[in-house]
């Protein structure tokens, strides 16, 4: 100690005020500061050691491959409760064979009765030991079983979710009980105010025509009596198979979810048999471009004091690339950068208030309702759109205001917008990856797809390395294509599809004039 303020009193790194030592200066009570320096170590005492970050192997994505085919993919993360669930490559697209629909009543049917579970209650009761939630989502390329609970529970969960894939009962009721559910959601479809979902399954009708990412993703109301027990079991003898499935994990161990995949998901024979089904659908997306229009009367959407206006909703697309190609990362941040939204949209810089359509097309332009950027990647195509919404008899200048938008696009591109883009990309990808069913899905999809994970880390350092160069490039190969328009609502003053890809052709993005002999 001695020592200690000997070295405190002679300065050991020079004079007192270097040290930023609090010489001459005393607590209000009259006793002297004592001359302690913040950034000179003390003599004597050992040398502080911080705890190190674990090494970046430990947050890597695991893979094992069965010796049946199945893929067991997990990743660690802190916490209690984790995330387990079967990925399916099976959809909508793969559905041109058989009647269209069978993935939407799958996804409506799951979590049912199963061989080893009497009742959906069952399922949910034996989860609620273990404070577990269940959910399956099927899109155009997907099906996915999810399962959240105690990690705890692990063994019950990858149990459940093997006889729900491949135990299903699929019982009379519970068909009659789904299609009774489909066609509610098919007549809410058609009178819910927003109209997103709808033109989503439009523009992609028009832009890859009878096959592959544009066939309909819903059930058709004349299909919902033709699917029975058996389409179902022909569909799942040919799609529900090991190689096609890939078992994902977040906040587990990985050897303990492959033992548990070997005791559950090895050897295990189908409901529907080992028979093989039909050949599998390996086709390859074709985009053809078109336009799909729906008139419709859209002034009693919305009845009440506030009444939503009659609107007609346009939404025009390109086709961009899948998100195997290294052109995915420049068309994730130009649509960043496209951005736009709702006239009534809250928020600030970070909710997107600087992108271009909010700037340019929201801010200058009132009677726009909305205007927003969307991009659709699959494994082998890629779809960029603009839906627009504005009064019906201002639809020829919306449409216009978005070709130009589009044809902007290959322009010059800001440093200042460039970087906020990809800023901005990066806080969402980041914010996005600290739940936890999203890193399942995450995992889930690329190790379906690529039978690998892209880190977080990896993804954002594609994003710094985008340039101006980049996004003109992706741009001026989008806009070589054929358009595909959706068109939803009051449709008279609609510009032909000829005059479309006109002004997507055009240096300036404008539609060709009308001339009339008579107003």
């Amino acid at each position: 100690m001695a020592a200690a303020m000997a070295w405190l009193r002679r300065g050991a790194c020079g004079p007192a005020r270097r040290c930023g030592l609090a010489a001459g200066r005393s607590y209000s009570g009259g006793g002297a500061y004592p001359g302690v320096s913040l950034t000179c170590p003390l003599p004597g005492v050992p040398k502080a050691v911080f705890a190190a970050a674990e090494s970046r192997e430990r947050f890597e994505t695991r893979v094992t491959v069965l010796e049946n085919g199945l893929r067991v993919a997990s990743q660690n993360k802190f916490g209690q409760f984790c995330t387990v669930g079967i990925l399916v490559n099976s959809g909508s697209r793969h559905e041109a064979k058989y009647l269209s629909g069978i993935s939407h009543f799958l996804e409506k049917l799951a979590f049912s009765s199963t061989a080893q579970f009497g009742s959906k209650d069952e399922i949910l009761l034996t989860l609620e030991k273990h404070g577990g939630i269940c959910d399956c989502q099927a899109s155009r390329d997907t099906i996915m079983y999810a399962v959240s609970a105690d990690a705890r529970g692990l063994d019950t969960v990858v149990n459940l979710l093997a006889d729900v894939t491949l135990q299903p009962r699929l019982s009379d009721e519970e068909i009659e009980m789904t299609r009774m559910a489909i066609r509610f959601e098919l007549e809410d479809l058609n009178m819910r105010p927003d109209p997103e979902p709808l033109l989503t399954e439009m523009i992609h009708a028009a832009a890859f025509r009878d096959n592959t990412v544009g066939l309909n993703r819903f059930c058709p109301v004349e299909n919902t009596d033709k699917i029975n027990r058996d389409v179902l079991h022909s569909y799942l003898s040919s799609y529900y198979t090991p190689e096609r499935m890939v078992l994902a994990g977040v906040g587990i161990e990985h050897e303990h979810l492959v033992e548990c995949a070997r005791k559950y998901l090895l050897g295990v024979q189908p409901v529907w048999g080992s028979g093989q089904g039909r050949a599998v659908d390996r086709s390859v997306a074709q985009y053809t471009g078109g336009i799909i229009k729906v008139e419709k009367d859209m002034s009693d959407v919305s009845l009440g004091p506030t009444p939503i206006p009659e609107l007609t909703h346009i939404m025009i697309g390109l086709e961009s690339c899948s998100f195997l190609e290294d052109d995915f990362i420049p068309f994730a941040v130009l649509n960043m950068m496209m951005g736009g939204g709702g006239s009534f949209s809250a928020g600030g810089p970070g909710k997107g208030m600087f992108t271009r359509l909010y700037l340019n097309v929201l801010n200058r332009h009132h009677w726009m309702y909305n205007a927003t950027s969307y991009h659709h990647s699959y494994e082998d195509t890629g779809l960029l759109c603009i839906h627009a919404s504005a009064d019906p008899k201002q639809v020829r200048e919306m449409v216009e205001i978005i070709t130009r938008e589009f044809i902007l696009m290959a322009g010059a591109v800001g440093e200042v917008e460039l970087e906020r883009a990809k800023t901005q990309l990066k806080s969402m990808l980041m914010m996005n990856l600290e739940s936890r069913p999203v890193i399942f899905e995450d995992v889930g999809r690329q190790v379906l797809a690529t039978n690998t994970r892209k880190l977080p880390h990896e993804l954002c350092a594609l994003i710094g390395q985008v340039k101006p160069a980049d996004i003109k490039r992706v741009v001026t190969k989008m806009l070589h294509k054929k358009p595909a328009v959706a068109a939803l609502g009051d449709l008279t003053d609609l510009p032909s599809y000829e005059h479309i890809q006109a002004a997507l052709s055009s240096k300036d993005g404008r539609l060709p004039r009308l001339y009339r002999l008579f107003r």
